[in-house]
Protein backbone atom coordinates (compact mmCIF):
# COMPACT_ATOMS: atom_id res chain seq x y z
CA UNK A 1 0.00 0.00 0.00
CA UNK A 2 1.47 3.40 -0.99
CA UNK A 3 1.76 6.04 2.03
CA UNK A 4 -0.41 8.48 0.36
CA UNK A 5 -3.44 5.42 0.73
CA UNK A 6 -2.51 5.27 3.93
CA UNK A 7 -1.99 8.73 4.34
CA UNK A 8 -5.90 9.03 2.99
CA UNK A 9 -6.70 6.08 5.30
CA UNK A 10 -5.89 8.15 8.58
CA UNK A 11 -7.59 11.18 7.36
CA UNK A 12 -11.00 9.03 7.11
CA UNK A 13 -10.73 7.88 10.33
CA UNK A 14 -9.96 10.97 12.04
CA UNK A 15 -13.93 12.41 12.04
CA UNK A 16 -15.01 8.96 12.87
CA UNK A 17 -12.80 9.20 15.92
CA UNK A 18 -13.98 12.50 16.62
CA UNK A 19 -17.87 11.70 16.11
CA UNK A 20 -17.46 8.76 18.47
CA UNK A 21 -15.60 11.24 21.16
CA UNK A 22 -18.41 13.83 20.82
CA UNK A 23 -21.16 11.03 21.11
CA UNK A 24 -19.38 9.60 24.06
CA UNK A 25 -19.65 13.57 25.39
CA UNK A 26 -23.28 13.89 24.84
CA UNK A 27 -24.28 10.57 26.56
CA UNK A 28 -22.20 11.16 29.76
CA UNK A 29 -23.84 15.05 29.58
CA UNK A 30 -27.62 13.07 28.77
CA UNK A 31 -26.69 10.37 31.54
CA UNK A 32 -25.70 12.82 34.44
CA UNK A 33 -29.45 15.22 33.66
CA UNK A 34 -31.05 12.13 33.72
CA UNK A 35 -29.43 11.10 37.10
CA UNK A 36 -30.03 15.05 38.60
CA UNK A 37 -33.87 14.80 37.51
CA UNK A 38 -34.34 11.64 39.19
CA UNK A 39 -32.77 12.45 42.47
CA UNK A 40 -31.55 15.65 43.30
CA UNK A 41 -29.82 16.11 45.99
CA UNK A 42 -26.67 18.61 47.21
CA UNK A 43 -24.54 16.12 47.98
CA UNK A 44 -23.87 14.16 44.88
CA UNK A 45 -21.91 11.44 46.86
CA UNK A 46 -25.23 9.89 48.01
CA UNK A 47 -27.01 9.58 44.85
CA UNK A 48 -23.97 9.14 42.48
CA UNK A 49 -22.32 11.70 40.13
CA UNK A 50 -21.39 9.72 36.76
CA UNK A 51 -20.00 12.92 35.24
CA UNK A 52 -16.18 12.33 34.83
CA UNK A 53 -15.78 16.53 35.00
CA UNK A 54 -17.86 16.29 38.48
CA UNK A 55 -16.17 13.46 40.26
CA UNK A 56 -12.31 15.46 39.53
CA UNK A 57 -14.21 18.93 41.00
CA UNK A 58 -15.35 17.15 43.85
CA UNK A 59 -12.00 15.50 44.73
CA UNK A 60 -9.73 18.78 44.43
CA UNK A 61 -12.87 21.26 45.98
CA UNK A 62 -14.55 20.34 49.31
CA UNK A 63 -17.96 22.06 50.15
CA UNK A 64 -16.65 25.24 52.14
CA UNK A 65 -18.01 25.63 55.81
CA UNK A 66 -20.41 28.10 54.86
CA UNK A 67 -21.49 29.63 51.30
CA UNK A 68 -21.26 33.28 50.55
CA UNK A 69 -25.14 33.36 51.51
CA UNK A 70 -24.97 31.51 54.83
CA UNK A 71 -22.34 33.78 56.12
CA UNK A 72 -24.29 36.50 55.81
CA UNK A 73 -27.06 34.94 57.20
CA UNK A 74 -25.41 34.10 59.73
CA UNK A 75 -23.50 37.34 60.59
CA UNK A 76 -26.94 38.90 60.34
CA UNK A 77 -29.53 37.30 62.18
CA UNK A 78 -29.56 37.37 66.41
CA UNK A 79 -29.61 33.69 66.99
CA UNK A 80 -25.81 33.91 65.92
CA UNK A 81 -25.30 36.35 69.39
CA UNK A 82 -28.08 33.86 71.02
CA UNK A 83 -25.42 30.56 70.36
CA UNK A 84 -22.76 32.73 71.46
CA UNK A 85 -23.85 33.54 74.85
CA UNK A 86 -25.60 29.88 75.64
CA UNK A 87 -22.83 27.82 74.77
CA UNK A 88 -20.58 29.41 77.25
CA UNK A 89 -22.96 29.55 80.23
CA UNK A 90 -23.88 26.14 79.26
CA UNK A 91 -20.32 24.84 79.68
CA UNK A 92 -19.86 27.29 83.10
CA UNK A 93 -23.08 25.31 84.13
CA UNK A 94 -21.62 21.97 82.97
CA UNK A 95 -18.00 22.94 85.04
CA UNK A 96 -19.95 23.53 88.56
CA UNK A 97 -22.36 20.40 88.08
CA UNK A 98 -19.32 18.24 87.12
CA UNK A 99 -17.56 19.14 90.58
CA UNK A 100 -20.91 18.49 92.42
CA UNK A 101 -21.35 15.48 90.97
CA UNK A 102 -17.78 14.03 91.61
CA UNK A 103 -18.30 15.12 94.85
CA UNK A 104 -21.27 13.26 95.69
CA UNK A 105 -19.96 9.87 94.09
CA UNK A 106 -16.94 10.71 96.21
CA UNK A 107 -18.24 11.32 99.65
CA UNK A 108 -21.73 10.89 99.69
CA UNK A 109 -22.57 14.08 100.28
CA UNK A 110 -24.87 16.84 98.65
CA UNK A 111 -26.95 14.56 96.50
CA UNK A 112 -29.30 17.06 96.15
CA UNK A 113 -27.77 19.82 95.32
CA UNK A 114 -25.80 17.99 92.28
CA UNK A 115 -29.40 16.75 91.00
CA UNK A 116 -30.50 20.48 91.09
CA UNK A 117 -27.64 21.47 89.13
CA UNK A 118 -27.91 18.08 86.36
CA UNK A 119 -31.37 19.57 86.07
CA UNK A 120 -29.91 23.14 85.65
CA UNK A 121 -27.58 21.69 82.89
CA UNK A 122 -30.26 19.89 80.99
CA UNK A 123 -32.41 23.00 80.57
CA UNK A 124 -29.74 24.96 79.19
CA UNK A 125 -28.89 21.79 76.95
CA UNK A 126 -32.34 21.94 75.78
CA UNK A 127 -32.59 25.83 75.07
CA UNK A 128 -29.48 25.70 73.48
CA UNK A 129 -30.84 22.58 71.50
CA UNK A 130 -34.42 24.65 70.28
CA UNK A 131 -32.35 27.89 69.72
CA UNK A 132 -29.44 26.04 67.61
CA UNK A 133 -32.50 24.78 65.23
CA UNK A 134 -33.47 27.81 65.02
CA UNK A 135 -30.02 29.37 63.86
CA UNK A 136 -29.52 26.50 61.24
CA UNK A 137 -32.60 27.31 59.68
CA UNK A 138 -32.58 30.13 59.67
CA UNK A 139 -28.37 29.90 58.25
CA UNK A 140 -29.15 26.91 56.24
CA UNK A 141 -32.27 26.44 55.54
CA UNK A 142 -33.08 23.23 57.64
CA UNK A 143 -33.62 22.84 61.14
CA UNK A 144 -31.23 19.78 61.59
CA UNK A 145 -28.75 17.99 59.93
CA UNK A 146 -27.38 20.92 57.65
CA UNK A 147 -24.36 19.00 55.77
CA UNK A 148 -21.95 21.30 57.41
CA UNK A 149 -23.19 20.45 60.96
CA UNK A 150 -24.13 16.65 59.91
CA UNK A 151 -22.10 14.65 62.05
CA UNK A 152 -22.36 17.50 65.43
CA UNK A 153 -26.42 17.57 64.75
CA UNK A 154 -26.17 13.53 64.69
CA UNK A 155 -23.76 13.42 67.84
CA UNK A 156 -26.12 16.31 69.61
CA UNK A 157 -28.85 13.67 69.18
CA UNK A 158 -27.10 11.20 71.81
CA UNK A 159 -26.23 13.90 73.95
CA UNK A 160 -30.38 14.90 74.10
CA UNK A 161 -31.55 11.69 74.43
CA UNK A 162 -28.94 10.46 77.57
CA UNK A 163 -29.69 13.90 79.37
CA UNK A 164 -33.52 12.56 78.74
CA UNK A 165 -33.16 9.64 80.17
CA UNK A 166 -31.84 11.24 83.40
CA UNK A 167 -34.59 13.07 83.37
CA UNK A 168 -36.71 10.46 83.42
CA UNK A 169 -35.21 9.00 85.93
CA UNK A 170 -35.21 11.42 88.65
CA UNK A 171 -38.59 12.52 87.87
CA UNK A 172 -39.69 8.96 87.94
CA UNK A 173 -38.01 8.12 90.60
CA UNK A 174 -35.86 5.22 88.61
CA UNK A 175 -32.86 3.96 90.49
CA UNK A 176 -31.01 5.32 93.31
CA UNK A 177 -29.18 8.83 93.19
CA UNK A 178 -25.96 7.45 93.19
CA UNK A 179 -27.16 5.29 89.60
CA UNK A 180 -29.08 8.56 88.47
CA UNK A 181 -25.81 10.76 88.75
CA UNK A 182 -23.69 7.66 87.07
CA UNK A 183 -26.18 8.46 83.78
CA UNK A 184 -25.59 12.06 84.16
CA UNK A 185 -22.04 11.57 84.18
CA UNK A 186 -21.93 9.41 81.16
CA UNK A 187 -24.42 12.48 79.42
CA UNK A 188 -21.80 14.89 80.19
CA UNK A 189 -18.87 12.42 78.75
CA UNK A 190 -21.17 12.98 75.22
CA UNK A 191 -21.84 16.80 75.88
CA UNK A 192 -18.44 17.46 76.21
CA UNK A 193 -17.48 15.35 72.88
CA UNK A 194 -19.89 17.47 71.45
CA UNK A 195 -18.24 20.75 72.26
CA UNK A 196 -15.29 19.69 71.19
CA UNK A 197 -16.61 19.45 67.59
CA UNK A 198 -18.40 22.46 67.54
CA UNK A 199 -15.40 24.16 68.93
CA UNK A 200 -13.78 22.38 65.99
CA UNK A 201 -15.84 23.93 63.22
CA UNK A 202 -15.95 27.49 64.81
CA UNK A 203 -12.11 27.20 64.61
CA UNK A 204 -12.35 25.80 60.79
CA UNK A 205 -15.09 28.80 60.13
CA UNK A 206 -11.70 31.31 61.31
CA UNK A 207 -9.28 29.70 59.48
CA UNK A 208 -11.42 29.55 56.47
CA UNK A 209 -12.88 33.13 56.37
CA UNK A 210 -9.60 35.06 55.71
CA UNK A 211 -8.37 32.32 53.22
CA UNK A 212 -11.41 33.59 51.12
CA UNK A 213 -11.20 37.14 51.12
CA UNK A 214 -7.77 36.96 50.78
CA UNK A 215 -8.82 35.11 46.94
CA UNK A 216 -11.54 37.61 46.66
CA UNK A 217 -8.99 40.56 46.68
CA UNK A 218 -6.58 38.51 44.65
Amino acid sequence: MSSSAIHQSGLENEPRRSRGFGLGALFDRRFTALIDAIAPCPWTAHTGDHSVVAMRSQTTAARPLYTPDERVRRDATVWTLVQGILAPVQFLAFGISLVLVLRYLGTGEGAAIATWSVLIKTALLYTIMVTGAIWEKVVFGRYLFAPSFFWEDVFSMLVLALHTAYLAAVLLQIGTPREQLLLALAAYATYVINAAQFVWKLRMARLEAPARDTTVAA
